[in-house]
């Protein structure tokens, strides 16, 4: 079993609201990276497209490719035009090493969506969801024979959004459909990650890493913040620093053999939260937590 810690490029640069991080260069994101402990990281917006300068920018700091987030329209297309749409990403993810990408099905949303009430968000019908679990599975396969596994990631202001959600989605597919569990977007989303965490294990594949502070996430949710405001009331924060059980998470996904990249992801405000500051100690956390419930860490 081999566990690596990672860490999402966005604690020092958000790809979607610019003014935080945004003139944060790549290069101390990624000596910054290497200097917190990390093994390796996801790709962020900053990083090279083309698979040769993708490869030695990682290598010149020893880090691995964890994986890469794409923003799907499965919903919207059949899944043979979703395959075509991704495969650039696929391949560059698959030429610099990568086994899975970090899949979240944006439909139906709009460009200013993550600053929209978090109650005013896309949703299945029920009687949507054998139909679109198929599709899901079909891209899977594709993917799959591809060389890139698909892990679909519940997230925050998609389809798939609430551990309702992600019941369903499981329930209507089988692998290589594997799940990205989220931490965070289950608390936020009202959930239980301990509980989701339990129930799901045999099909996560890659793991978000993301604390929540839950004054902040009441708060939020009573007063139907966007998803951007809740995070920059600093709703996330890294493993250790707010109240989700990670111990029990880690001991649960050592109990089913979980082998694979944690990932630290913590977006927040990093005029308000260091970095490295930040990056340092989510990673001693989960290290210490990951040596109790796995014994080694890569």
């Amino acid at each position: 079993m081999t566990i690596k810690i990672a860490i999402n490029p966005i604690t020092w640069t958000n790809d979607d609201v610019p003014d935080l991080g945004g003139d944060t260069p790549l290069e101390q994101c990624l000596s910054e990276i290497q200097q917190a402990g990390y093994a390796g990281t996801e790709l962020g917006g900053k990083f090279p497209r083309e698979s040769i300068a993708l490869k030695a920018v990682l290598a010149a700091h020893k880090l691995e490719l964890a994986g890469g987030w794409w923003d799907g329209r499965l919903y919207e297309r059949d899944a043979e035009e979703e395959f075509e749409a991704i495969l650039a990403h696929l391949t560059l993810l698959r030429d610099a090493g990568a086994k899975y990408a970090v899949y979240a099905d944006t439909s139906m949303g709009r460009h200013d969506g993550i600053w929209q009430p978090i109650s005013n968000r896309p949703r299945l019908k029920d009687e949507e969801w054998e139909e679109y679990g198929r599709k899901v599975s079909q891209l899977a396969n594709r993917m799959a024979n591809f060389g890139v596994g698909l892990a679909y990631h519940h997230h925050m202001g998609t389809i798939v959004e609430t551990d309702e959600e992600v019941d369903r989605l499981m329930a209507v597919t089988q692998a290589p459909v594997g799940l990205l569990f989220d931490s965070g977007h289950s608390a936020f989303s009202g959930g239980d990650p301990v509980a989701l965490c339990a129930r799901h294990a045999a099909r996560i594949v890659h793991v978000h890493c993301k604390d929540v502070r839950m004054d902040i996430l009441h708060k939020a949710r009573e007063a139907d913040f966007s998803f951007m405001d809740a995070v920059l009331e600093g709703i996330f924060t890294v493993p250790g620093d707010g109240a989700i059980d990670f111990s029990t998470i880690l001991n649960t996904l050592a109990e089913h053999n979980y082998s694979g990249w944690l990932v630290v992801e913590a977006e927040q405000d990093p005029k308000k939260a260091n970095p490295l500051k930040y990056a340092t100690m989510g990673h001693e956390n989960v290290a210490r937590m990951v040596a109790a419930s796995f014994g080694a860490t890569g």
